[in-house]
């Protein structure tokens, strides 16, 4: 399942003060995560049921935003096609270890939004 949103990030200005906010009113689940930087999993309910699950992390400018990432057959291909296209390569692809590649681009309009394919050996 290919070019479909799989992920969604929530860039925090106050990470404690949104991490209990979406706790206590949604009842999510927040853990961090033991990577290389500070970094939330969201877990938003049954793995059984319908919707995605994501992640939290500080916003790196100050700015509230939502990204959505979505899953593509390569991240070189999706980039490319991102920028011939209009769009701009914002963050270049970098590894998730033991899950994937990422980059972040923007379309024309300025939106941000991730592209990701799985690769279990990224590191």
């Amino acid at each position: 399942m290919n070019n479909r949103i799989i992920h969604f990030e929530i860039h925090c200005p106050d990470m404690a003060a949104a991490k209990k906010y979406y706790e206590d009113v949604f009842g999510w689940k927040i853990s961090k995560w033991d990577g290389p930087m500070e970094y939330y999993v969201v877990s938003t309910g049954d793995p059984n049921s319908r919707g995605i699950d994501g992640g939290m992390m500080p916003s790196r400018d100050g700015q509230p935003r939502t990204v959505n990432t979505i899953q593509v057959q390569n991240v070189d291909e999706a980039v490319t096609k991102a920028v011939a296209n209009g769009g701009k390569n914002v963050v270049p692809k970098m590894p998730i270890p033991g899950v994937g590649w990422l980059a972040y681009c923007t379309d024309p309009g300025g939106n941000l939004f991730g592209v990701m394919h799985p690769d279990a050996s990224a590191k």
